[in-house]
């Protein structure tokens, strides 16, 4: 946070949410909610430009930790949660809000619909990560954000953090690609981890046109050769593919771990935290495997955050059901690499894992030149 920026507290992003509740979800593009911004950027590290998407993802899970009842309906009433309410006009929404608690509106306006709108910014402080009243600690501007890297230290472990999307990796000999118990990829125009890699890794002509998609052909393959085809895979399994053209990169395998469950009928994906440490440890345990069989062996490996996008693991949750599985599982020699998109995200991970930040030390920084770059 900037000197001169709001706090971020429960009354401020409170004043946020009655805004939210006068304008209505349809225009909150049009709002400015810049606390609600940074709470979605921080509860969700889902690639997209579409924030005021993310920011009504981050209300809705707000309100359905309300224990339900009259306090969870009347809150979905408010904002026009509840289905068929988005475009509706507050007065109506306030209206059918004050009938849950059967008062009049103006007995409503005057006192349970500031109970209600207060529990939802408590929530919304919680879900972000963020005490209230705590100033997050000043950080130098960056002079390029997408190419951040931060050298941490939790406990006798370093990491080094990549705060830039997962595809402009370089010489990181394996990549964890999160992806569902399908081992179905997402298209390539997609915003996920998974989408990024493959449309990174296919084969283009001269015109930019995919001509070949060797990331989506290697797990095609590798389903087939398991007996995967037309039946999911345990949720933690692991398969390792080529590359394809991230191999340009320095990049020499994918891992693709399956962590996200999907939801019969709907576009929706459960994901645990314990098939993401499951998934972590097989990632492991596949590098210690197939370290030798590569010259030189294989030593680097970099992880996203499982589970955090559409699987709607929170952050913190995600981070830390997998720092158990690399703190337990990493062997001698390995070089552990994480990556997000967003600094509000890497902000937020090194402080779930407790992490100790330092520069890189000359000596670092010359070996990494040497190695052209290694790390990034």
């Amino acid at each position: 946070m900037s000197p001169g920026a709001p706090q971020f507290e429960v009354a401020s992003v409170l004043r946020e949410v009655k805004t939210v509740r006068v304008e209505g979800l349809v225009r909150i593009r049009e709002l400015h909610v810049p606390l609600l911004r940074r709470a979605a950027a921080a509860h969700s590290a889902a690639v997209t430009d579409a924030w005021p998407v993310e920011v009504e993802n981050l209300l809705r899970t707000a309100v359905s930790r309300l224990g339900g009842g009259d306090l969870e309906q009347a809150a979905g009433y408010s904002l026009g949660l509840a289905p068929g309410l988005r475009d509706r006009p507050a007065a109506d929404r306030r209206r059918l809000a004050a009938q849950v608690y059967s008062v009049s509106v103006e007995r409503f306006r005057k006192s349970q619909e500031e109970m209600v709108l207060a529990q939802i910014a408590e929530q919304v402080c919680w879900l972000a990560g963020v005490a209230p009243q705590r100033a997050a600690t000043p950080r130098p501007p960056l002079l390029a954000p997408h190419l951040q890297h931060r050298f941490l230290r939790v406990g006798s472990r370093e990491v080094l953090l990549h705060v830039h999307p997962v595809e402009l990796l370089r010489n990181v000999d394996v990549i964890v690609s999160p992806t569902n118990t399908h081992l179905s990829l997402p298209a390539m125009f997609k915003a996920s981890v998974s989408a990024s890699l493959r449309r990174a890794g296919a084969v283009r002509g001269a015109a930019g046109d995919v001509t070949a998609d060797p990331v989506h052909d290697a797990l095609l393959d590798w389903r087939t050769a398991n007996g995967l085809l037309g039946r999911p895979a345990l949720p933690g399994t692991v398969a390792p593919t080529e590359p394809g053209a991230l191999a340009a990169r320095g990049v020499r395998r994918l891992y693709h771990a399956a962590v996200a469950v999907p939801r019969p009928g709907t576009n929706d994906y459960d994901v645990a935290a314990q098939d993401v440490a499951t998934a972590a440890a097989r990632a492991l345990a596949l590098l210690s495997e197939e370290r030798a069989a590569f010259t030189p062996p294989l030593r680097s490996i970099c992880f996203p955050l499982l589970g955090a996008g559409r699987g709607g693991l929170p952050p913190q949750t995600g981070v830390s059901a997998l720092w158990a599985a690399l703190d337990a599982g990493t062997a001698p020699g390995t070089d552990l690499h994480l990556v997000v998109r967003r600094p509000l995200v890497a902000d937020l991970l090194a402080e779930t894992l407790g992490a100790r930040e330092r520069p890189p030390s000359a000596h670092a920084s010359a070996e990494t030149e040497e190695k052209g770059h290694r790390c990034g």
